[in-house]
């Protein structure tokens, strides 16, 4: 196990054990324990209970974080012609095809998106060895195979993330950094917990999220009420 550092430490020092904070909570106490220089990122992992191995049960999603995620996503995009200008000129950071396509089976992933064209699926497709396991696959499903590129970079622009539950039944998505103020992280939080519900399996049976964790990128994990799934106050 590697050796903790003295900061990692006093910061552990001031979560109680064995206790699970509500999520707003969680998030305040994550930006006061955090101790990096660096404007640490704030996530959050969650344990689902669902069997990944059945189609019917992959929980795979998006959502438009309200405040953003605090960083300025790279986007790439698979396209030709017009779909290619209208690319570039909602601000994508790489536009092309089969020289992209080339760069990247060479081993190339100097991005956070990428959006294609359907007709370029074809080709896009092999790249699956070294886009899938990176989460970089444009897939329909999450907007991301479309002729609409303008609005797909834009939407990952103004802070769309996705995210996938992974073989172990984690799920792991980002709700911004710890500059934001904690009002800010709780409304990013609550939206992104909302789409994970509703896309709650009908096959899943009992618990469906059995754990929760907030953390900060250099920070210790703080265990969140699970059962909390209203963050923020009703309005009505």
């Amino acid at each position: 196990m590697a050796k903790r550092s003295k900061a990692f430490v006093a910061a552990a020092a001031k979560i109680e054990e064995d206790k699970f904070y509500a999520p707003v909570e969680a998030i305040a106490l994550a930006k006061e324990v955090a101790f990096s220089k660096a404007d640490e990122t704030v996530e959050v992992a969650f344990r689902l209970g669902v069997d990944p191995r059945k189609a019917d049960q992959m929980v795979r999603g998006t959502v438009i974080l309200p405040h953003g995620t605090g960083k300025t996503a790279r986007v790439l995009v698979f396209a030709n012609g017009d779909k290619a200008e209208a690319a570039i000129a909602a601000g994508a950071d790489f536009v092309g095809s089969d020289d992209l396509i080339a760069k990247i089976a060479g081993g190339w992933t100097d991005f956070d998106a990428a959006v294609a064209t359907p007709d370029l699926m074809g080709k896009v497709g092999r790249l699956g060895k070294v886009l899938g396991p990176r989460n970089l696959m444009p897939n329909p499903k999450t907007g991301t195979v479309t002729m609409d590129v303008a609005k797909a970079v834009n939407d990952i622009k103004g802070g769309k993330i996705d995210f996938r539950v992974d073989k172990h039944s984690n799920l792991h998505f980002i709700i911004g950094k710890v500059s934001f103020d904690a009002q800010k992280l709780a409304e990013n939080y609550a939206a992104a917990l909302d789409e994970v519900l509703r896309l709650k399996p009908s096959s899943s049976k009992g618990r469906y999220i059995t754990k929760a964790t907030l953390t900060t990128t250099f920070g210790p994990g703080i265990a969140v009420d699970a059962n909390v799934t209203r963050v923020l106050p009703d309005a009505s």
